[in-house]
């Protein structure tokens, strides 16, 4: 018995389109995780950096603390200025070991996703790239949808219930039967019977014929089934559409941002830096106070941060647009 033209060739079609749309389903976890360790090791990053700039600037204060003993000694400061830098310094130790705290589990999470052992060494730049977008937005979404795993899947999903559909017309077509029949002849007596037939082992006889199916109600069934699971991955299609157009308009604009702040904090660290020079010069010379320099202190070390905190938005936002492309 054959299958009616064409219904072996749609089931293979079938299989086909679902291996694919699983291969795009291993694809895109595939992608999402490279994610999940870059946006790890983007955290863990500026986790480190925060630490070292916090090093840095307990170091000034205790050299600030000398100075300011120097200058209490010698009467020419009051005991408060020394007060003031005991408080930032216990501000800054409380903070530091809360980001020792952050950058231990962040060292942790990271390790698992790269199935590694947490003695293994992590290694950091001494500071972040900042590449810029190599194409328009219009240009990232038009490459996300078209690359994107997610909707990459769901067509091949809408491929398979097509040919499925397909397949299940054919299933309530005629089938074709070809085949032989033949008799067995053994010896006879029959004296009337030629001598050429008696004992000959079978005479064949060629049959050609159709079956055709009765209960179409179960093959119309089977083929409205097909249908509506076509409607539901083309419906799932547009929402995964709108939802991918949503992220890359949130992400490019989180892009956007952190590039305004990297150059915002650039300029307010440099003229920050000049003017704690000016004041370090001055407070030498008695020409200011101690609270002017704790002040400038405390406004380098949060450029210092938010400097580093831009840098990092920018790569995480890079590499979640690369993630929604497929990459």
């Amino acid at each position: 018995m054959f299958p009616w033209f064409g219904q072996l060739k749609a089931n293979a079609d079938v299989a086909t389109e679902q291996a694919k749309a699983k291969y795009e389903a291993f694809e895109e976890t595939k992608s999402k995780l490279f994610f999940e360790v870059k946006s790890a090791y983007y955290d863990l990053y500026f986790t480190q950096k925060a630490i070292d700039i916090l090093l840095e600037n307990i170091a000034i204060l205790h050299t600030f603390s000398e100075l300011s003993l120097i200058k209490i000694e010698a009467g020419l400061s009051s005991s408060v200025d020394q007060l003031r830098i005991d408080m930032d310094l216990a501000d800054l130790e409380n903070k530091l070991a809360l980001l020792k705290d952050r950058a231990w589990y962040q060292t942790v999470y990271f390790n698992n996703l790269l199935n590694v052992d947490n003695s293994e060494t992590i290694y950091f730049p001494d500071t972040l790239p900042e590449p810029d977008m190599e194409f328009s937005k219009q240009d990232l979404l038009d490459s996300i949808m078209q690359n994107n795993h997610r909707l990459t899947k769901l067509d091949y999903e809408l491929s398979a219930f097509e040919n499925k559909e397909t397949a299940v017309r054919k299933l309530g077509a005629p089938n074709i039967n070809i085949g032989i029949d033949y008799i067995f002849v053994g010896k006879s007596d029959n004296p009337n019977l030629e001598a050429g037939l008696s004992g000959k082992d079978a005479i064949v006889f060629p049959r050609i014929g159709l079956t055709i199916p009765i209960y179409r109600k179960k093959y119309k069934s089977m083929v409205q089934e097909t249908v509506y699971q076509q409607e539901a991955v083309t419906d799932r299609r547009v929402a995964q559409t709108n939802v991918l157009e949503s992220l890359l308009e949130k992400t490019y604009n989180e892009y956007r941002d952190a590039n305004r702040r990297l150059d915002l904090f650039k300029r307010q660290t440099a003229l920050a830096r000049q003017a704690m020079e000016i004041l370090q010069t001055d407070f030498a010379t008695g020409k200011t106070d101690f609270v002017e320099i704790l002040r400038m202190e405390n406004k380098l070390l949060k450029y210092a941060l938010e400097l580093e905190k831009a840098r990092t938005d920018k790569n995480a936002a890079q590499a979640f647009i690369r993630y929604l492309m497929g990459k």
